[in-house]
Parts: C-alpha cells; structure tokens; sequence
C-alpha cells in the first residue's frame, strides 16, 4: 500500500510539474492605441517605461498590422486567426440593448484552442464579439473567467451601471453624475486575482484593456490626469456642465486626459509584470503587447497633437498605414533575446497559429496567419506571407492589400467593387501620399485579383449591399 501511495505522490507531482513546463501567455492589447503613442516607437510627449521595457527587453516590430481599423472585426481577426474577408465578423455590427453580433458556434477561437491545450483561460475588458447569453458569448468560446464589458458600444463609458463576472450581471454605483467606480480599475483587480488563482496551472489571459478609447474619462483627482494638465499647461476647453449619457462624455482637458489614459494603461501593464514577478512566472511566461486600430479623434480626442498615428497616414477606421500598422511587442523573458527591432511584415492572424504551436497543439482549421515561432526563438527558417489582406465596412467599404514593399487601397467598394485602387510603395513612401497606379498595370492586376479572391462574400457584411 505504501508503494501504491508513493507512486500515486510521484504520478501527482510529475503532472504538476508537467503542467507547469507549459508557458503563460498574455495578450495585452490597447484600444484605439496609435503605432506612434508608445515612447519605444517614437512618442515624446506621453510616458510610457513600463511598455518600453518589455520592448527593450523583447522584440519590437515595425511592420504587423491589426485585423482591420475598427475594434470587433480587428479582435475577430485575432481571435480567429482569419483576415477580414474570411471572418465572421467583419464590422461593428451592433445588437441593442447590449452587444454585438455573436462569434458563431462553428467559430474555433484562441480561448478554446488554449483550454484544448490544458490551459485555464481568462479574459478582462471588451469583448465586443456577441451579447450576453447568445454562441458569441465568451464563457461559450472556451474562456473559463470573463470579467468587463460584454458590449464595446457601452465601453464607451468608464463608468457603467454594470460591468459582466461571466454570465452575472455586476451591478455598480454609477451614474452620469456620480462617477465612482472606474471600470478599468475594477477589470484589473480581476486580471491580477486570476493570475494568482492560477499560479500553479499554465494560463492563457487576454488583457482588453479599454485604454484609451473615448470617451476621455479619468477618476476626479486622478494624479497622472493632474501630472499632464501641469506639463502640458493645457488651458481648459468649455464644456457642457452636465452630461446625461448622449454620446461620449465632454472633456475639458483632451490632451491630458489622452495621455493620462495611455500611461495609466502603462502602469496597468507594470502591475502585471511586477505580478508574474512576485509569483515566480516571468521566466515562463511569454507577454504580448498591441493595439486593436490606429489612433481615434473622438470625444474630443487630437492624435495630430501627440502624432499617435507615428507620422503614416490615416487614422482609426482608414486603412492607410495610420489605421492599421500597430506596435507590437513579444516579450519572453529568458527565451525571446531581448534589444531585438524586426521588420517582419505579419497580422493578427498570425497569432492563433503561433500559440497552437508552442502550446504543441493543431488547429482543428485553416487559418491565414502563419507561426512566429522560429522568428521568436531564432530556430529555423520564418515561413512568410505572399501578401496581406484587409476589408472595412463603414464609409462604402474599403480593401487593402499588402504585397512585399508595395501596398493597394480601393475605396467606396460597396458603389463599385471593381472600382479603380490607388497604389504606394511603402519602402519609398511609407506616408502613401503618392499614387504610382498608373506606372504599374502589372502589379494594380495582381492587387485586383487578391481582392477579388480573398474577399469572400458574407450574408452580415456584404459588399453587394449598396449596388
């Protein structure tokens, strides 16, 4: 019986010990956050040295891009490991009173692909991808704790009347005139409690923050709100006195709320990483970082005074370089060789295909992304893509397409889906500002039959709906 009894203790602990072998991961991605608001990529007028850190000790890219330009289609493409002519969603296709379009049952996401793999699943912030309680809802799409906004229209506001503990309702004490409970600081406390509650089991947590997406909202006597009215010697602006809910909150202060909202994200980040720390994870846990769009000029929000959009073209909603190039950050502390800048030209696609592969798993699909994996440990040969691809279904539809150095944009796809595309090449031009269509049929045919191809109609987003 003793013998049983120790080979039963010896079983138990070779599986923890198993178990733990496998890496952490943690996707951190900002909202509405431009390629140029970090100081690593070039921001003087915002802080940002935890973020920056995790850079310098990292690998920071200078060519990936979002799924698209605005939020639910960008995080479908992450989620999905899909650009946005095979997703199943491909815009901000609202459901009232609370949500959007659901994720469909058929839908294999990188929450489930990590709970396959034996991992506990978490995610705080928006989720944006099926309203409460529909095959979109996230405790249905494999995530074992979800904590935060369900709807990204209600995202809209740092202080809700409610925020979602998986299917609970949590009701706060909120209203328009007496703002007291900070959604992002609630949604972090949670974030932070799983990883202690999980520090004995590999864990996958995808960090949503809603910073800094409008409106521009910060706790009253908010220290790093006080610290930038102060460097900046902003004057404030006049304001309606009172706010009953219609559209994004006023702000007196934009440029200090701003960038109060992105250092506030970055302290945010430091308390993680100080986190995995003191829990003994940072040397297996692997950390990225990006943003879901470029820049917004929304709830009186100015991107041109902090150059958010990094000096491209374009911001949230284009998909000119401005709209869709993200920073993005790997961090894996003793197996990423840090100091590292690439230039490799990969999307959000590329992540599913990435964890499926470290978490020694296969996707029970095909994606579009292809894995990071010897580009992060420098093993073998890195598969590139032959071209990218993006569609947007606001302002008449848009298409882009990335090919090598050379880059097309066709607008007002819904009145003319064989319209004529205007053509850059971003080696000589990374500002797109001139059009080099005419100069080169050849490579304008080659774009017009990737769009044609890769765009697969959709019964939610189509592009035959205006004709």
């Amino acid at each position: 019986m003793k013998k049983i009894g120790l080979l039963f203790l010896i079983t138990i602990i070779a599986l923890s010990v198993n178990a733990q072998k496998k890496t952490n991961v943690i996707f951190i991605l900002a909202d509405d956050m431009g390629y140029g608001d970090l100081g690593s990529y070039g921001q003087t007028k915002i802080e940002t040295p935890h973020i920056d850190k995790l850079a310098a000790g990292g690998i920071r890219f200078t060519q990936f891009y979002a799924g698209t330009s605005v939020c639910a289609p960008s995080r479908a493409s992450l989620m999905t490991g899909l650009h946005t002519g095979h997703t199943p969603i491909r815009g901000n296709y609202e459901i009232e009173p609370e949500g959007q379009l659901p994720l469909p049952d058929s839908a294999f996401i990188m929450p489930e692909m990590f709970r396959s793999a034996g991992y506990k699943t978490g995610v705080f912030g928006k989720w944006g991808m099926g309203y409460p309680g529909s095959e979109g809802d996230p405790v249905k799409q494999g995530v074992d704790q979800f904590y935060g906004y369900n709807c990204q229209r209600q995202s809209h506001d740092f202080f809700p009347d409610h925020l979602w503990n998986n299917t609970q309702k949590v009701e706060l004490k909120n209203t328009h005139s007496n703002q007291v409970q900070y959604a992002p600081a609630l949604i972090q406390e949670q974030a932070i409690h799983f990883m202690v509650e999980n520090k004995s089991k590999p864990f996958f947590m995808y960090l949503a923050y809603t910073l800094p997406h409008a409106a521009l909202q910060l706790p009253e006597g908010d220290k790093t709100f006080e610290y930038y009215k102060k460097k900046f010697n902003e004057q404030p602006k006049p304001v309606k006195t009172t706010w009953v809910g219609d559209g994004y909150q006023p702000q007196a202060y934009p440029h200090a709320a701003y960038a109060a909202m992105v250092t506030k994200l970055d302290n945010y980040v430091g308390e993680v990483v100080a986190k995995l720390k003191a829990l003994g994870l940072d040397k297996n846990t692997l950390i990225v970082f990006a943003s879901d769009n470029g820049p917004h000029a929304e709830g009186g929000n100015d991107p041109a005074f902090f150059n958010s959009n990094g000096g491209f073209t374009g911001i949230k909603r284009k998909l000119n370089e401005g709209g869709i190039r993200e920073p993005l950050i790997i961090n894996w502390n003793g197996k990423v060789k840090g100091g590292q800048t690439s230039d490799y030209i990969g999307a959000f696609w590329d992540f599913l295909p990435t964890f499926a592969d470290l978490a020694s798993t296969k996707l029970p699909q095909k994606t579009d992304g292809v894995s990071l994996v010897p580009l992060l440990l420098n093993k073998g040969k890195q598969q590139t893509h032959d071209f990218l691809y993006w569609e947007f279904h606001e302002d008449g539809g848009r298409q882009a397409v990335r090919m090598g150095n050379w880059k097309a944009i066709r607008e007002k796809v819904f009145n003319d889906p064989k319209g004529q595309l205007k053509l850059y090449n971003l080696e000589t031009d990374p500002q797109e500002k001139n059009d080099v269509s005419a100069a080169h049929p050849a490579i304008v045919e080659k774009m017009n039959g990737i769009m044609l191809k890769e765009h697969v109609e959709n019964k939610n987003f189509p592009f035959a709906k205006a004709k």
